[in-house]
């Protein structure tokens, strides 16, 4: 659930991935922050307090996504990004918006699943190497299922057995001097997804229906009679058996039913969906051709977003107090274009910047994941030692922001296609380069983007 974080540290831990943005970066740590607080109020009252939405308003690549994402990671919440235009398409007209709360309670499920295996892992992994010690033949423990007992080659001396022998080769085990021997397993065979053609808006149904086969194929009863899920042998090293078996083993231990009880009330209580695009389905009531199907698509996320019950195959999910992220550029369109009832659903607003030049400079450089660290740790792989000046730097921030100026503003996004273009060579070369130290410095950089700035069509070398 929510972090214990006040709103100044929740800003902070997002200043280490987002350059700028105070404004928005304030109003979601806010909105995170709130949360909190209502698990704390007593009494009815908190069943009273309803999350304030927020509507994010800027250009592509200045952040919008990137911070709710980030606040998702931050709370440990379930998260699961829509594009609002999809329920526009012909075959959906709005009718299946409450797919994105199936997907939240999908996510919910899958992030406290990996949360329980993960507490179980010890006792999976002493299970794990039980049945690997069984297979390589040290007795003192029951056969390991799945696995085939090795038998002893010519002039290999005798397993050793009891306590003693198979408590050394426990130790030898973890050491990791027995990990390139080889054990026989029995793997059960992933077979093909039965997915049947269905018209638009049921592939829940069609999942649901593979997750039905699913059952029958892991039906014991079925698997003594024949039947079931196919098994197929396969020799493995000891590292790779104790892998697959671990996992194997930790799911086996994860009580699901607990799992799907934590999930729904965390999908419930602590989820986040964000609704990218929303300015793609605003348009005028009474409208004409798109703006008819926009407007339908507003009305059928009203109730989703006003809350309501969405039945998933876990049960039912309220989506009172999920917290409602939307993001658009909102170039043509207005906030006002929404119907009345959709906008007053989000009564935070937030309008992020542009980038500029510094803004740029600082994303190359500040953030924990920024590009140039990125690219560095990518030709460190090659053997080749990358490193850039700060005035380098500068520099590609000085081509970025006169591309975004001269040709459609993509924000941040437009770094990405300039560093490809500057490390063209040195990537395809790295191989031959092992060893190899690169310094880029403003000369580098020059050298490699001229072209790139000299030619006024710009979309020959940068989409």
């Amino acid at each position: 659930m929510t972090r214990d974080l006040t709103p100044r540290e929740i800003v902070q831990e997002l200043d280490r991935y987002i350059v700028g943005q105070e404004r928005a970066k304030r109003a979601v740590a806010i909105a995170l922050r709130n949360r909190w607080r209502r698990q704390h109020v007593e009494g009815d009252l908190r069943d009273e307090i309803l999350p304030k939405n927020i509507v994010m308003i800027g250009p592509t690549g200045v952040g919008k996504t990137e911070i709710a994402r980030r606040l998702a990671r931050l709370a440990g919440a379930p998260f699961v990004k829509v594009e609002a235009s999809k329920f526009t398409e012909v075959g959906y007209v709005g009718r299946d918006v409450d797919a994105m709360v199936r997907d939240l309670v999908e996510a919910a499920v899958k992030m406290v699943k990996e949360e329980e295996m993960e507490k179980l892992r010890d006792r999976a992994s002493e299970a794990a190497e039980d049945k690997v010690l069984d297979a390589l033949g040290f007795g003192g423990g029951a056969f390991g299922l799945g696995f085939q007992k090795r038998p002893r080659g010519e002039g290999e001396p005798e397993r050793p057995a009891g306590a003693s022998g198979r408590e050394r080769a426990r130790a030898q085990l973890r050491a990791g001097t027995l990990d390139e021997e080889r054990v026989e397993v029995e793997v059960a065979e992933k077979g093909l997804s039965f997915m049947p053609v269905l018209a638009p808006g049921m592939e829940d149904m069609a999942q649901g229906l593979n997750e039905v086969m699913s059952q029958i194929g892991n039906n014991p009863l079925l698997s003594m009679l024949g039947g079931g899920q196919k098994k197929r042998k396969r020799k493995v090293k000891v590292k790779e058996a104790l892998e697959v078996l671990t996992e194997d083993e930790a799911a086996r231990l994860v009580d699901m039913e607990r799992v799907t009880r934590e999930a729904l009330d965390r999908a419930q209580n602590a989820g986040i969906i964000f609704i990218d695009e929303i300015d793609k389905i605003a348009g005028r009531e009474g409208g004409q051709g798109p703006d008819v199907s926009r407007g339908g698509v507003q009305r059928d996320l009203l109730p989703i977003v006003e809350g309501s019950n969405v039945n998933t195959k876990y049960g039912m999910v309220k989506t009172d107090h999920v917290l409602f992220i939307a993001a658009g550029a909102f170039h043509v369109s207005k906030i006002s274009d929404l119907i009345p009832e959709l906008q007053g659903r989000f009564p935070i607003r937030v309008e992020l910047e542009p980038l500029g030049r510094a803004d740029l400079a600082r994303i190359l450089r500040e953030p924990k994941n920024s590009l140039v660290k990125q690219y560095v740790a990518l030709l460190a792989t090659e053997g080749v030692e990358l490193s850039f000046t700060e005035e380098a730097i500068e520099e590609i921030a000085r081509v970025a922001a006169e591309v975004n100026d001269r040709m459609e503003n993509i924000g941040a996004r437009r770094l990405h296609t300039v560093m490809e273009r500057l490390l063209d060579e040195v990537s395809f070369e790295a191989a031959q380069k092992r060893g190899q130290k690169l310094l880029v410095d403003p000369a580098y950089v020059r050298e490699r983007l001229a072209g790139v700035l000299a030619d006024e069509d710009l979309s020959r070398y940068i989409l």
